[in-house]
C-alpha cells in the first residue's frame, strides 16, 4: 500500500456513497462500480447520487465509473464492498479476474445465504484472497450522519497491521475518528449479529415494551454476541469497545437504524413482505438471523434472542407470545 494505490468501491447505496464521501475529502481518487448503469450516469450530470444521500455532492473529475466488475477489479489495488450480503455473489456472477492480489475490505454487515459465511470468509475460501489481504469496515456509523458530518469513529480491522493503518489513514477526517484491530472475525461477526438484535429493539419497541426493557435486552444482547464471537473465534478482545457494542447501541436505539425500523413494523403487526415493501431498503438483520441459526447448530451457544427473532421471521410465532417468552430468558 503506498500513495499509487487506486481504491475502488464496488456499490451504489448509502454506505458506499458514504465511504466515498469520507474518501473524498482527503483527495483519494476512487474507482466506483454501480451495477446499474442509469444510476452511474444520472450520477455523473447531477454531481451526487440520484437515489441516496442525494444532499452529498462529489467532484466528478475525481470519480471514474464503472459498470464492468471486471474492468474496476484490474484497475484497482484497494477494493472495498459496500453491497448488500444477499445480493453479493450476483455481483461477482461475471467476475473472472482474479481477486488474490488485492486488498479486499468488507464494508457489508451481513453473511453470504447459502454459504452462511462471514464476507471475509467467502471471499478467502471461494475466492482465494489470502486472509491477511483481507479487512474489514466496522463500528457505530450510520451513513446519514456521515453526511451530516457529524462525528463518527471506525474500526478497521485486517491481520496486516500495515494495511489497517493505511486504510485507517485514508478514512480519517474532521469528522471520522478511526481505530485499528486486528479482529477481522470478531469485528464481522458482531457487525452481523447486532443488525439481528436491533430487530429484537424493534420488534419489542413495536409492542410497547419501554426503555426499561430496552436495557435489559441490550444488555443481554452484548452477552449473547460475546458468548458466540468468543466460541467462534476465541481471542482476547474488549467486547466493550466501539466496535462491538458501539455499533449494538447505536443499531438498536438509532432513527437511521432499518433493521430497529423492520423490527417496529413486525412488532406493530406488519407481515415480513410488507415491511420490506415498504422499507425500499435492506435489513441485514432479517437474512443474518437465518444464517447465524444454522451457523450456531455446529457451536451450540445459549442465543435465546436470537431464537425468538429467528423464530418470529421464519417460523411465524406471534412476537407478542415469543417476546413473552423471551422475558423469562433475560436477566
Amino acid at each position: 500500500m503506498n500513495a499509487s494505490t487506486k481504491i475502488a468501491i464496488i456499490g451504489g447505496g448509502s454506505w458506499a456513497t458514504a465511504i466515498a464521501k469520507i474518501l473524498r475529502e482527503n483527495n483519494v481518487e476512487l474507482n466506483w462500480y454501480m451495477r446499474n448503469v442509469d444510476t452511474s450516469s444520472q450520477f455523473k450530470k447531477l454531481g451526487h447520487n440520484p437515489r441516496y444521500l442525494t444532499d452529498v455532492d462529489f467532484d466528478i473529475s475525481k470519480i471514474k465509473f464503472y459498470n464492468n466488475i471486471n474492468q474496476i477489479v484490474e484497475d484497482s489495488d484497494l477494493i472495498i464492498f459496500a453491497i448488500p450480503s444477499a445480493f453479493l455473489k450476483n455481483a461477482l456472477l461475471k467476475l473472472t479476474v482474479s481477486l488474490k492480489d488485492k486488498f479486499i475490505v468488507s464494508a457489508i454487515k451481513g453473511i453470504v445465504p447459502d454459504e452462511n459465511m462471514i464476507i471475509g470468509d467467502f471471499f478467502h475460501h471461494i475466492y482465494k484472497v489470502p486472509t491477511d489481504s483481507i479487512g474489514v469496515i466496522s463500528g457505530p456509523c450510520h451513513a446519514e450522519e456521515v453526511a451530516m458530518e457529524r462525528l463518527s469513529y471506525l474500526t478497521i480491522s485486517c491481520l496486516d497491521s500495515i494495511k489497517a493503518k493505511f486504510l485507517a489513514d485514508k478514512l480519517e477526517c474532521p469528522y471520522i475518528m478511526t481505530t485499528t484491530s486486528d479482529d477481522i472475525y470478531g469485528t464481522e461477526y458482531a457487525a452481523v449479529l447486532k443488525n439481528v438484535f436491533a430487530i429484537a429493539a424493534g420488534i419489542c419497541h413495536g409492542l410497547r415494551y419501554g426503555d426499561n426493557f430496552q436495557s435489559v435486552l441490550i444488555s443481554n444482547s452484548i452477552q449473547e454476541i460475546k458468548r458466540f464471537v468468543d466460541t467462534v473465534h476465541p481471542i482476547t478482545r474488549d467486547i466493550k469497545s466501539s466496535a462491538y457494542l458501539g455499533d449494538l447501541l447505536v443499531t438498536c436505539y438509532s432513527q437511521f437504524s432499518r433493521n430497529r425500523t423492520f423490527g417496529t413494523m413486525i412488532g406493530k403487526g406488519y407481515s415480513v413482505k410488507t415491511a420490506q415493501l415498504e422499507m425500499h431498503m435492506i435489513a441485514e438483520g432479517y437474512y443474518a438471523v437465518k444464517c447465524i441459526k444454522e451457523i450456531n447448530e455446529k457451536y451450540k451457544v445459549h442465543m435465546p434472542i436470537t431464537e425468538a427473532v429467528y423464530n418470529i421471521l421464519y417460523e411465524r410465532i406471534s412476537p407478542t407470545m415469543e417476546i413473552t417468552l423471551l422475558t423469562e430468558e433475560l436477566r
